[in-house]
């Protein structure tokens, strides 16, 4: 008896070992999916920046006119002079070693000196990008929940008279060109019109006579316009996107068997429906928030918002070379990395991504 299990140890050991092994690699298996996951989406984005550098600085000299003309604002130069000053912003150099010298500063975080304002263009946007994260920021919190929260109804109970009137509106304002109702706004709201006195101001972010909760309170004034116009045309897009994912889940098998344990309707909407059609939102979401960094060109334009996206217009106007390309890489840098952390968290809510 006691030699039989003597000779019985070593396979009983070895079937323990061997099961032991195989549930860590069960385990170990959709961690090592994630980390291929993350170091693929890494490598892309690696390859999207580079795709950028290149892009900003090929994309803006087909622009017509001289930089070098335009920094002298039309006063009469000599030839002497105006090569002095390509000299000076390496303009007289080959373009291919432009490329490099570019491509070499930009690696190392120097974006280059501005043609127009003499200033590093690190340093410009620096200064301007607290006025657009303040305003656009608000606006993407603020369409955001707007959006979801009424796409959300909208296809909870679809066909009814809210949802014709919500997806009628959102569909008008999406296609409505932004710096058309900024300008709308502002005929109505600013100069006034009719009966309706002029409430808000027609431009700036504050009127430089106030301090303290006076300031605050200035800047919010001014905030009010700019910010309706962006979240009148962006909540839209919010609004279809969750009402189709939702209208999409909503024949779900699961949503049957949460109705049939008893569950309330508002909580298998809120517990199981929303949930999973979160997916195809939480991506806009975070593009919305690389828009952040970008602004709206054409809002801060029209409302006169000293950010980056009235600079961006500046810059175009010359071209200031060095500022828009700096601009632009800070643009698409944004959208880059913010659409990294959607595809890095996209495994997290939905394990069935990256497998």
């Amino acid at each position: 008896m006691t030699t039989a299990s003597s000779a019985d140890t070593p396979a009983v050991v070895a079937e323990a070992v061997t099961e032991t092994h195989g549930r860590r690699r069960a385990a170990s298996g959709p961690v090592l999916g994630y980390l291929r996951y993350v170091g693929g989406k890494l490598a892309g984005a690696v390859v999207s920046l580079a795709a950028v550098l290149v892009t900003s600085f090929f994309l803006f000299r087909i622009i017509p006119g001289d930089p070098v003309r335009t920094m002298t604002h039309g006063r009469q130069v000599s030839a002497e002079q105006l090569a002095h000053l390509r000299a000076e912003f390496g303009l007289d150099l080959p373009l291919w070693r432009q490329f490099t010298d570019y491509c070499g500063k930009a690696l190392t975080g120097d974006l280059g000196t501005s043609y127009q304002f003499h200033a590093p263009v690190g340093s410009l946007i620096a200064e301007k990008l607290p006025a657009t994260l303040l305003l656009t920021g608000t606006a993407v919190v603020l369409y955001s929940a707007l959006g979801i929260w009424l796409g959300t109804r909208s296809a909870w109970r679809r066909g009814g008279l809210g949802d014709r009137f919500h997806t009628s509106l959102a569909l008008t304002l999406w296609s409505v060109p932004s710096f058309w109702l900024g300008l709308l706004l502002i005929i109505t709201f600013s100069v006034g019109a009719g009966p309706v006195p002029g409430l808000f101001p027609t431009g700036g972010m504050e009127s430089g006579d106030t301090s303290g909760m006076g300031y605050v309170l200035d800047v919010a004034h001014h905030m009010v316009l700019p910010v309706l116009t962006l979240v009148a045309v962006q909540y839209a897009q919010t609004l279809l996107v969750m009402r189709s994912s939702l209208l999409d889940e909503m024949g779900g098998d699961y949503l049957t068997t949460a109705r049939a344990k008893g569950l309330r309707d508002d909580a298998v909407r809120r517990h199981h429906a929303v949930p999973n059609a979160l997916l195809p939102t939480v991506t806009m979401l975070f593009i919305n928030l690389g828009h952040v960094a970008a602004g709206s060109i054409l809002v801060e334009t029209v409302f006169s918002w000293p950010g980056l996206g009235g600079l961006f217009y500046q810059a175009l106007s010359v071209p200031d070379l060095p500022l828009v390309q700096g601009l632009f890489v800070v643009f698409a840098g944004a959208m880059i990395v913010m659409n990294l952390l959607a595809d890095l968290l996209y495994p997290l809510l939905d394990p069935r991504v990256g497998r």
